[in-house]
Order: C-alpha cells, then structure tokens, then sequence
C-alpha cells in the first residue's frame, strides 16, 4: 500500500495536539526563569508510537534521548523489507519547547487547547507542536499500512530550538553524539516554519553586545565628562554605516526570495543609573546582525569587530552634539581621559542556509506543495535556525517546511488551522511515497 496523499486523522491528531498544548507551560524556554521538561511531550508521543514499536511486534524503532534529565529528543525510524539501499528520508526539527507566554495578553488561555472552528489555539500549535503532533500521526499510519517503501524514514523530535543557553541539550548534542550520521542518506526537511510553501533560505544570526564608556559628570559642566549615551549614538550608527556598505543586498537574494537583505541594528539599551543632571559613564547597546547565507558570518563578524577597533583609535573623529560635547578631554592633572567601546558576540552564531534547489529534496517538496495547495511560491526570511548550516555544511541536503501561520509566531493569540495541517499530511506523506517509491 502507498500512501501519496496520506489523510491526516483528525480525531486521533486533535486528541494528541490537546495533550501536548496542556503541557505547554511546563516546556516554556527561558533560562534561568522557565526550563523544559521536554521529556512530558515524550510521555504523549510514546503513549501512541509504542504499541507499534519494533518491542511490541510493530515496524518502529523508537529511541528517547536525554542527555540531560527531564530534557528529551525522540528519534523514530520506520525501515521496510524492502529498505535494503540504505537511503533515507528524514524530517528534523519538529520541537517540544515553546517561548513563554504571558496570560494577561492572550483572548484564551494559552495553556489550555481550544479550539474554534478550523483554529486550533494554544502556544505552541504553531511553533512547533502541531507539527510534532502531525508527523506522530503520520508515523503512527505508516506502522498501521507497512507501505514496503525503498528508504527508510525517520523523524526527530528535538529540545531545547527556543533558546540554546544551556548547551548539550537537544539537536547540537544529536548531532555530536552521532545520532543523526544515518540521515545523511537521503533529504532532512526540516519541519519548523511556516505559511505551508517551501522556505528556501534563513539567514545567521550574530548576537552583539556594544559596552560603551564615558566619564561621569555633572551636566552643566559637559565639557568636564564624555556621555557614554551620545557616544554610544554615533558609535552605532557609524557600524551600521559601515555594515551596510560592506554586507549590501546580495545579488542571489532575489533569486532566493528574501524578504530583507543582511541587517545589523541595535535592539536594547541600558546605561548607569544615576541623576538626570548626571551625564553617564557607560551604555551598553545589544542588538543582532542577520546576514544573508551568501556572506560568512564569521568573517562579518571579524569585519565588524575591525570597525570597532579602527573607531577606537580615532574616536574624536565622530561627530559630537554641539560645541563642547567630547570623546577626549584632558583632566585637570593633564591626563587625556578617551571615550572607549567593547564590542562583544556570543558564541556559536546560527548559520543561515540557502536550500539546494536542484537536488531530489526539493523537487519532491516543490512538487506536493503545488499539487495539494496548488501553488509553490518558495520564499526566503532572515529568520535563522539552528545547526541547518551546520547540517548542510556537514553534507546533508537539508529543505525546510511548516505548516502554522508566522503571523502569531512567538506572538499572543497563537493558532494553527486544522486545513492547513490535513494539506500537511498530504504533502508530507507524498514527498516520502515521492522518495520511497
């Protein structure tokens, strides 16, 4: 039996997704302040995939994952008789934490699934438990037909995608610990986007940190101290000057989609607490640059690095706020007293990916979408994911789909529709009958 156009179960995938969306507060990710306990989606998931499991006499082989207690990555292979190439097909990515949510903001509860209509509502239904729902009932099926596919087909279910500051967690540690080396055989599409068409290309992700000091003093006295907060001003829009010029729109960004080129912009600010008639010591001004997958973002970040370095060792040439706003005085025992900035990154900056779009992967997955929404407009955001570079990188042909709404991603209010995730079923399954045939 093939499966090309496969029926999602609504009664058996509503069932499960109302499980899953109860345990979302109990998987919000936000160190220190919410952990995981990824494991409590396991429990759900294991609850329908054991008794088809290769212990109990069924097709599956099912691996429950933690390398940190309460933290697990589910891992599921179905291999048929006639599987013997050792070609696979797999869909990674599908994750079991949420961002938090703040009750106050939300129409309905986002701890509790409702439904209304074809909406299914609760954090998470979008991002990203719905798919991990969707493709749970996809394995279940192929466990109950045994279609005698020529690939194998697996899922991973991973933790820990909303925030990777305690490291060894979820798909990184797979990754290391060897447990993904069989995918390499065959398409990885990643299940974690959204709007049901092909996402083509993500961008990296660099975090920074800009520490700007100054010299404290009174402000009516200006010309006596250095305002860390104009300084940090011109300081930030000289980098992103600089930036711009160096990381502009890429020539394969319109081939590719994107919404946005590279951006480098600052996002928070905070400085010294003091007097309103006091002129700052220091700001500290954090922010992100997304670049496009056609610039590295290692040597971006080294680039921007040298910006900081070339504007410290000329930093009475930026422009100042009027007559006696300075970056360098001299103190009254003749000591030049110099404006300074420290630009830091954190470590392990995502990678951003452009999807090959003349490999099997994606035709398969161009093809299913046209045919079951009947169109594929593939696009490309400078969202970014972690490890897909990584796993591209590292030889895998990695495509990347969802199927929720980005309009609520990370958002109050989120929702699936119950639609779009049957069309899901049916493009999924067809890639895998497409590859398996």
């Amino acid at each position: 039996i093939f499966f090309a156009g496969m029926e999602l179960n609504e009664e058996r995938y509503v069932s499960l997704l109302e499980k899953l969306i109860n345990e979302a507060e109990f998987v919000q990710n936000n160190p220190p302040e919410f952990i995981p306990e990824e494991s409590r989606i396991v429990r759900h998931l294991l609850a329908l995939l054991e008794p088809h499991s290769v212990a109990n006499g069924g097709p599956l082989k099912l691996e429950h994952v933690e390398f940190i207690p309460n933290r697990g990555n589910l891992i599921i292979e179905y291999t048929s008789p006639a599987a013997t190439s050792g070609e696979t097909v797999a869909f990674v990515g599908s994750h079991m934490d949420v961002v938090p949510a703040k009750k106050d903001g939300w129409k309905f509860d986002p701890f509790k699934f409702s439904r209304d209509g074809d909406q299914l509502r609760g954090r998470g239904t979008t991002d990203c438990l719905g798919h991990v729902a969707l493709l749970t009932d996809m394995f279940v099926q192929l466990a109950e037909t045994k279609p005698n596919l020529k690939v194998s087909v697996f899922a991973v279910f991973i933790a820990s995608e909303e925030n990777s500051s305690i490291p060894g967690v979820g798909v990184d540690k797979l990754l290391e610990a060897g447990k993904l080396d069989k995918l390499k055989n065959g398409p990885v599409y990643w299940v974690d986007s959204a709007d049901s068409q092909p996402c083509i290309g993500t961008a990296a992700a660099a975090v920074w940190k800009l520490r700007v000091e100054g010299k404290l003093f009174h402000s009516g006295l200006p010309h006596k101290g250095i305002n860390a907060l104009e300084l940090a001003s011109e300081a930030v829009a000289e980098l992103q000057k600089r930036f711009y010029k160096d990381f502009a729109p890429h020539e394969k960004e319109k081939e590719y989609a994107f919404a946005t080129p590279s951006t480098m912009k600052p996002t928070q600010m905070e400085c010294a607490k003091g007097s309103l008639n006091q002129l700052p010591p220091w700001v500290e001004v954090q922010g992100d640059i997304r670049l496009t997958p056609f610039y590295d973002v290692t040597e971006c970040i080294k680039t921007v690095q040298g910006y900081v370095d070339d504007i410290n060792a000329h930093i009475t040439d930026l422009p100042s706020r009027g007559s006696v706003s300075k970056y360098e005085i001299t103190e009254e025992d003749g000591t030049v007293k110099r404006g300074k900035l420290t630009l830091t990154f954190e470590d392990n900056p995502f990678k951003g990916i452009a999807c090959k779009l003349d490999s099997k992967g994606f035709k398969a997955l161009r093809d299913a979408t046209e045919k079951y929404k009947g169109q594929a407009k593939p696009y490309s955001i400078c969202g970014s994911l972690p490890l897909v570079g990584d796993l591209q990188a590292a030889g895998f042909d990695v495509q990347v789909c969802g199927y929720g709404l980005s309009h609520v991603y990370h958002g109050d209010n989120e929702y699936c529709l119950l639609s779009d995730m049957k069309d899901a079923m049916k493009i999924l399954s067809s890639i895998v009958f497409t590859l398996g045939k």
